[in-house]
């Protein structure tokens, strides 16, 4: 099936909120880099194989999930409890050797949106200080201007709906005004507690 165009979303809409990871680029972009940054800093500090490790963390995100990536670091690697800081550290602050890459699809919705006159908005879950270190790091091929971001957590991750209230509240729209594009159940459930359209990035990419 095609995939969704902007002609193809309601054109009363006035404003455009995007959840960040794995709707407008891909999360493992970001992770991939910094266990690479990691790996080096373990292969100074202990002299252990840098590619192995980057290799191993990779596979352990993909079979057990990004929360589980330093357990089978600990577990199978035999890697120092005393480096789980390091590597938190580096996933808040990391200064990547390459940019993020928006999804090509999403970049064309953006760029459609702008020039319709439109408000772009991202409103995303996770720690503040990381979410905006990725944000810095994203190729916006000039959108940066127009992008109006929230982070949710600083007042109630979604799906609570109170961030999406005072998004509302501070720039004069209504729920009828606002379609949100998610991935996630928390997405979802907070466009529906808030009573706006939502669309999953699936129909879009």
């Amino acid at each position: 099936m095609a995939a969704m165009q902007y002609s193809d979303i309601d054109a009363r809409k006035k404003a455009f909120i995007f959840e960040l990871d794995n709707v407008l680029y891909p999360e493992k972009d970001y992770l991939y880099q910094v266990y690479y940054l990691f790996a080096g800093l373990l292969e100074y500090t202990d002299l252990t194989d840098a590619t192995k490790t980057t290799n191993f963390m990779v596979d352990a995100y993909t079979t057990k999930g990004p929360e589980k990536v330093f357990d089978e670091l600990v577990e199978q690697l035999k890697v120092d409890e005393k480096y789980r800081p390091n590597l938190d550290v580096l996933l808040d602050t990391a200064r990547l050797p390459l940019k993020l890459l928006l999804y090509q699809n999403m970049l064309t919705l953006m760029q459609e949106v702008v020039t319709d006159r439109k408000k772009l908005f991202i409103v995303t879950n996770g720690k503040p200080e990381r979410q905006l270190n990725k944000i810095k790091q994203v190729e916006w091929h000039g959108l940066e201007p127009y992008l109006i971001c929230y982070f949710a957590e600083e007042v109630a991750a979604k799906p609570e709906p109170d961030i999406f209230h005072l998004l509302m509240k501070q720039h004069g729209l209504e729920r009828r005004d606002l379609i949100m594009i998610g991935n996630s159940k928390a997405d979802s459930l907070c466009a529906e507690a808030t009573g706006i359209d939502y669309l999953n990035v699936s129909k879009l990419l």
